[in-house]
């Protein structure tokens, strides 16, 4: 079912950018300002002052690197995706950045990644069901979690909201916290303070 929900999200993600181009809409984003929110809570699990390397994982068409750029942070960018498509227009846009296809479901563990963020990775369950999409983001996690050096953020819906849609990963504190401490770290942060239905966690290897 793993490679079922990859190839899922794949498509979908595509057919979004194939519709709507290269903006928020083409990433499935409802808008530009509740974006730039996500943008802006993805980069603050970053601790450092320090030039710290990062990992887009999901980076789609470079969107986030153009946030960046504008507001002059500065970082050492790496970014992959597993559509073609996208990592295409993202070379076309950067030619001299480092984006790339994952093929494998794994990453090079010999490029060291200070923290790796994922944005909207988590959001869309589409057809797979809550405990498919579970599964598919505990295995996803672990292996991310391994490779970074400092830490990790990424985002999934929240539970707490008037109503549900079908294709959105609604994902309970407790159960993602069980998961966490059990098998990852207990040093994490919820942030769920951005004015978005969903909530963003950062998981650290270790204290300040």
């Amino acid at each position: 079912m793993k490679e079922n929900i990859l190839e899922t999200i794949k498509k979908h993600y595509e057919e979004c950018y194939i519709k709507h181009g290269d903006n928020c809409q083409g990433a499935d984003w409802p808008n530009e300002t509740d974006l730039i929110k996500r943008y802006n809570i993805m980069f603050s699990v970053i601790r450092e002052t320090s030039l710290i390397s990062l990992l887009d994982y999901g980076c789609g068409t470079g969107m986030f690197l153009e946030h960046i750029k504008k507001d002059k942070k500065e970082l050492e960018y790496y970014g992959v995706d597993v559509n073609p498509v996208l990592i295409k227009r993202a070379l076309e846009k950067f030619p001299s950045e480092r984006f790339w296809v994952e093929t494998d479901g794994q990453l090079d563990p010999r490029i060291n990644y200070d923290y790796i963020i994922c944005n909207g990775v988590f959001t869309e369950k589409l057809s797979a069901n809550k405990e498919e999409m579970f599964d598919y983001l505990c295995e996803k996690i672990k292996m991310l979690f391994s490779v970074a050096k400092k830490g990790i953020a990424f985002n999934v819906m929240s539970p707490f909201v008037d109503y549900e849609v079908q294709n959105l990963f609604y994902l309970e504190h407790d159960k993602l916290l069980k998961f966490v401490v059990k098998n990852l770290t207990r040093h994490y942060v919820i942030r769920n303070d951005y004015g978005l239905y969903e909530y963003t966690i950062y998981l650290y290897k270790e204290t300040i």
